[in-house]
């Protein structure tokens, strides 16, 4: 096949420890017309001298200041840098399986333009997985294997920030990483959604995802859960919201309030269901809380639910396809 070459972006902070594997994984790629955009995002530790270090002996490796502070900044830095025709993210603290590049190379020139390659994940950590993350795993993977990620964009990031190539004509389509909105990389997933860009289904396991407790999704606040509500109500209302249908909120918990409260300060109107015999008929935010089956007395309703417990999702879900209802054009699960 053809070998284009692949820009491999890299930011990274304080990652010493973890730095040396995720290069080495790289170096012994079976794909080898890649070059790496390492953006050092002011380090403290070591991860600097290590990195120039690799990039002496390998050319293909170079490392740059962020120009900015933060992920973003240091994505534009690297992309700045890059000349190749396809575009990869990679984690600094991750490792790549010896197949990836290739994998995601051969797929994207054998679809072509506008389509996203992707790959299976698997987590490692020295402590073990959560439960959590093992069923974010799983459920991601079976996405990706079918090729139906943007069939539950708005539940959680159905794209892998470290493992998904494109074209760079297709990135710089989606304005690449011009958007200041965190999170930075389930902003992008929405927008390769909006811009049509098709995912490739993959069932080859490409990318090693460490897990541990100084990881900068789980201490930024840039990755709070109120940040990822913010993005779905950004994107459901640019991209899937029908003024002309009435909208209606399932659930009164915090991301149902957090919800709420975003649809109000916008102006828009909506109705509020849940099943709580303790709340129905109570007013939250000066809106009164309806039972579920209010649902059969409005006409063509768009539903965003945000109701978090899986039997009671599964329910709702038996419900609205009674009523003939279509997920990700009637109803919508932001969790």
């Amino acid at each position: 096949m053809d070998t284009p070459l692949v820009s491999i972006l890299i930011p990274f902070k304080n990652t010493a420890q973890f730095l040396t594997e995720c290069l080495d994984s790289i170096l012994k790629q079976a794909y080898t017309n890649w070059e790496v955009l390492a953006v050092n995002d002011h380090s403290s530790d070591e991860s600097l001298k290590i990195v120039q270090g690799f990039a002496e002996s390998d050319s293909r490796i170079q490392v740059f200041p962020n120009s900015g502070a933060g992920i973003i900044e240091a994505l534009r830095t690297a992309y700045s840098k890059s000349h190749g025709s396809l575009i990869t993210r990679m984690d600094s603290d991750d490792i790549m399986t010896p197949n990836k590049l290739e994998v995601m190379a051969s797929s994207l020139l054998n679809t072509g333009k506008g389509h996203l390659a992707v790959g299976q994940v698997k987590y490692f950590s020295d402590r073990g997985i959560s439960n959590g993350y093992e069923r974010y795993e799983a459920w991601l993977n079976q996405l990706t294997q079918s090729g139906s990620n943007y069939s539950e964009i708005y539940k959680e990031c159905v794209i892998p920030s470290p493992c998904w190539m494109v074209h760079r004509e297709d990135l710089d389509k989606c304005d690449a990483f011009e958007p200041d909105r965190y999170p930075e990389d389930y902003d992008l997933t929405f927008r390769f959604y909006e811009k049509g860009l098709q995912c490739i289904p993959c069932d080859e396991l490409l990318h090693f995802w460490r897990d541990y407790d100084t990881r900068t999704s789980r201490t930024s606040e840039h990755y709070a859960q109120n940040y990822f509500l913010d993005i779905k109500l950004h994107y459901f209302l640019k991209l899937n919201y029908n003024p002309n249908r009435p909208l209606v909120v399932w659930g009164a918990g915090n991301k149902g309030k957090t919800i709420a409260k975003g649809l109000l300060e916008k102006q828009i109107d909506f109705h509020w269901l849940c099943d709580n015999p303790n709340k129905i008929g109570k007013e939250i935010y000066g809106k009164k809380m309806l039972h579920f089956e209010f649902l059969n007395k409005l006409k063509n309703p768009q539903s965003i639910i945000t109701v978090a417990n899986e039997e009671a999702q599964k329910a709702i879900r038996v419900y609205l396809d009674t009523l003939g209802q279509k997920s990700m054009e009637d109803f919508f699960f932001f969790c």
